[in-house]
């Protein structure tokens, strides 16, 4: 499916389910995001921290909700659902499509600025660079006795130094091989939307609209 309209489904998705009380909409959704995870064939502790990290909000919120007003267990149920259904219909639009798919297709398809995707995806490259500079950072001030802890406002103003630079090295390569806002540009990999993408698009959001307002009528 094209990334700029699975993204965009699973947006709507969640946008709808925030104002239903249908938990078994919620369970439906969250089974079929974990067959589409399962098919991207994740590692054990990826799946492990998608089923046990939203335990803990969503166990508090509807204990909360069970403690502290008179909506009832129904009321506590959806809740607890639908954060299960926010993390793994989420979790399947991005487990599924790469960050560089991603971009390419919101510059292409959703006519984002170039600046503005190559710009991103310049800086989401430079990510892993950024955890080994503060890793040697961190280093170089153990050997100075000086230890940078995770809060230390110091190893973030060092690391934000680093980047700053790094940016000026990237907006510099980027114009020396050609790059030009606004200038005709040819793709090396072309990402269409195709008809299966809208009908795919369109059919999951007429079978949630079934599902939600079947369930309600009953």
């Amino acid at each position: 499916m094209n990334p700029s309209l699975k993204f965009l489904l699973a947006v709507l998705i969640a946008l709808e389910i925030s104002f239903t009380n249908t938990w078994m909409v919620n369970v439906g959704l969250a089974l079929i995001g974990l067959i589409i995870i399962l098919s991207s064939r994740p590692n054990l502790k990826r799946l492990a921290l998608l089923f046990f990290v939203p335990l803990i909000p969503a166990f508090a919120l509807a204990f909360a909700i069970l403690l502290q007003s008179n909506a009832g267990i129904h009321f506590a149920l959806v809740l607890f659902t639908r954060i299960y259904a926010y993390v793994f219909v989420g979790s399947a639009a991005t487990l599924t499509t790469s960050v560089s798919d991603l971009v390419m297709s919101l510059e292409q398809n959703a006519h984002i600025p170039s600046k503005f995707a190559y710009g991103f995806l310049g800086a989401f490259n430079l990510l892993p660079k950024i955890v080994s500079e503060v890793n040697i950072i961190r280093a170089a001030g153990n050997m100075r006795g000086q230890a940078l802890h995770i809060w230390s406002p110091q190893l973030y103003f060092k690391a934000i130094l680093a980047s700053l630079d790094w940016s000026e090295n990237l907006a510099e390569a980027m114009t020396s091989h050609g790059f030009s806002e606004g200038a005709p540009r040819t793709y090396f990999k072309q990402i269409r939307i195709r008809w299966w993408d809208w009908l795919i698009m369109l059919g999951s959001l007429g079978l949630l609209q079934v599902a939600l307002f079947g369930l309600h009528l009953q």
